[in-house]
């Protein structure tokens, strides 16, 4: 067993195994878990535009996904989806094992090497992005006995990258701490701010975390509106804390960037439907 502490935490059907990353990777990582689903029960769920990139690695069998950049879908095994401004949906034949990592836009791009603008949108098979030794991490992953030596060997992977990745701009991080102080913040405002032109700085954003500013903004906000909301906010409370212009707007931000309204999304469309 690896020294590190390991929380186990049954979510009624799955189990997560909840690890701290290394001290230097945690400022790249909004979270970091393992997770296993004892039965084979079929699922969908849809997915929703979120904060992060996500990347997982599948130590089970392969999942159907569909993202707002190819609505056909089809099977991945391991995968990194990047920056989206759409709903998807993804469908499991039960019997899941990995590794879910939700990374920062701006760490992805460290982490990764590649240009965000690249994965917007889309889902890669994570070998198509970190290269050559990614499928053999993966296959150590699988034979590996304890979710602690897991998550030791993914630190080693990732640390050894951390090393060698692109630092994002000062001006585009300098971006990012803005619209996650004021989700409503203008894009000629940011600007000013970091001393670009807008058009600048919409393309160096793009290209490190993955959408345009005020498109990363209109996201941040409607993921606060949705915490809201599963928390208990009312809809006008939860449009006027977002800085919505009212309950008609937040429904009409509702329906681009999830497909549904968010009466529909808290009647079940958040949760895993059995097929």
């Amino acid at each position: 067993m690896g020294d590190r502490p390991v929380e186990f935490d049954d979510q009624g059907g799955w189990w997560l195994a909840r690890g701290r990353p290394h001290p230097a990777l945690r400022p790249f990582l909004r979270s970091y878990d393992g997770y296993w689903e004892p039965a084979v029960v079929p699922t969908r769920m849809r997915t929703l535009p979120t904060r992060a990139t996500v990347v997982l690695i599948n130590l089970g069998p392969p999942l159907y996904l569909e993202v707002p950049g190819d609505v056909r879908g089809r099977e991945y095994g391991s995968f990194v989806a990047g920056m989206h401004d759409g709903h998807g949906m993804y469908v499991s034949p039960g019997g899941q094992r990995g590794i879910q990592l939700d990374v920062t836009p701006l760490g992805a791009y460290t982490l990764f090497g590649v240009p965000m603008s690249h994965l917007t949108n889309v889902a890669v098979e994570w070998s198509g992005v970190l290269g050559r030794g990614a499928d053999a991490l993966v296959e150590r992953l699988g034979n590996t006995p304890s979710w602690g030596e897991r998550f030791d060997v993914l630190d080693r992977f990732l640390l050894r990258r951390l090393e060698t990745g692109p630092v994002p701009d000062p001006e585009v991080a300098r971006a990012w701490r803005l619209l996650n102080a004021d989700f409503t913040v203008s894009v000629a405002d940011i600007a000013a701010d970091v001393g670009w032109s807008r058009r600048h700085l919409t393309h160096r954003f793009r290209e490190q975390a993955g959408l345009p500013p005020k498109v990363m903004g209109r996201v941040l906000r409607f993921r606060r509106a949705v915490e809201l909301l599963t928390g208990g906010a009312g809809l006008a409370d939860a449009a006027s804390a977002c800085g919505y212009y009212d309950q008609a707007h937040l429904n009409r931000e509702f329906r681009a960037l999830s497909g549904c309204t968010p009466t529909e999304l808290l009647g079940g469309q958040l949760e895993l439907q059995p097929l």
